[in-house]
This record gives C-alpha cells, sequence and structure tokens, in this order.
C-alpha cells in the first residue's frame, strides 16, 4: 500500500498537474536537495537524513495546516519538476506562496510560473487568504524576476522568517474576486 494525503485538492492548467507530493517524489526532491541549485532554499548543507526530515516536513504541513505546497508534475509524463503553493509552518510571519524547481531542464520554461499562478490563485480563491508574500533571497535573480512576473510588489516593511537576508514580495488578492 502507499500512503497518500487523502482530500488534497489537484489542480490542473494547461502543461502541469498540481497535486499532493507522494512518496515516489522523494528521489527528485532529493536531487534537488542535494545539488548546488537548492542553495536559495536552504541554510545549510542537506545529508540524506535532513532531506528525508525536509520532506517530511512538506507533507506534515498538508497534515498540521490543512494545505500546503502542491508537487508540479508534467501532465504528459507525470514527471515530478517542482514544489509551489501556499505555505504558513509555525514562526513564519506570514502566509507565503513559495515554489522550486526540481528539475534542471525544467527551468526556463514557464512551468513555475504556470504553477504558482495556479497554486496563488488557490491560496486566494479556495484558503481565503487576502494577502499572502514570497521571501526570496536577495541573489535569487530568476525567483525575484517570477514573483514580479506574478504582480507581486517588494514590501521593505514586512517582517521575515529566520535570520538570513531576504526579500519580501506581497501578493495582493486580485480584483474581483471574492
Amino acid at each position: 500500500m502507499t500512503p497518500l494525503l487523502a482530500n488534497t485538492p489537484q489542480i490542473e492548467t494547461d502543461r502541469l498537474t498540481l497535486r499532493a507530493p507522494l512518496p515516489a517524489d522523494l528521489p527528485a526532491f532529493a536531487a534537488f536537495a542535494a545539488s548546488p541549485r537548492s542553495a536559495f532554499v536552504r541554510s545549510d548543507e542537506l545529508d540524506e537524513g535532513k532531506i528525508w526530515r525536509a520532506f517530511g516536513h512538506i507533507i506534515g504541513h498538508w497534515v498540521l495546516r490543512g494545505f500546503g505546497q502542491f508537487v508540479f508534475a508534467d501532465r504528459a509524463t507525470g514527471a515530478a519538476l517542482g514544489m509551489c503553493g501556499p505555505w504558513f509552518p509555525a514562526g513564519w510571519p506570514e502566509p507565503e506562496v513559495g515554489w522550486t524547481i526540481w528539475a534542471p531542464e525544467a527551468e526556463g520554461r514557464g512551468y513555475a510560473f504556470e504553477a504558482a499562478s495556479a497554486a496563488r490563485d488557490h491560496a486566494f480563491r479556495d484558503l481565503g487568504w487576502q494577502t499572502a508574500v514570497s521571501y526570496i533571497a536577495p541573489d535569487n535573480a530568476r525567483s525575484i524576476a517570477l514573483a514580479k512576473r506574478l504582480g507581486a510588489s517588494r514590501d521593505e516593511t514586512a517582517a521575515h522568517p529566520g535570520t538570513e537576508p531576504c526579500l519580501v514580495f506581497r501578493h495582493s488578492r486580485p480584483e474581483g474576486r471574492p
């Protein structure tokens, strides 16, 4: 039997399926987490045990909060490409919409924008969020560009988690949305 998160939403976009994380996603996540590409989303080197616990943290967020980051997968192949969505662990100053691209070949193809747009809309529409932020490392030019493309604006007065420097980009509820 493969354990699954019950009653989690699934979102379809033109090219992607946004779904709850599965045990089968661990190798793709682990490859990303162990690579230098994950430097903007971790504070130290991750060994196998830390990677496993980090993935458990992602799954546990769904269980404890009733929502979490989706794994986004290619609709045609089912390959897990990355993760995005609503995130609000204990100690976070505000609800966040976050994203990572796990598969290097998925970078620069618009997948992060497609997935993050759908996940952000889900947070506003289905979770009732009035606002959300994205916490981004100051040197992460690609994520800063994505936040701006999503319509988020820099909020220099917002608090951010942790001691690492980060920029805060605020997503406002789309006009005309309940």
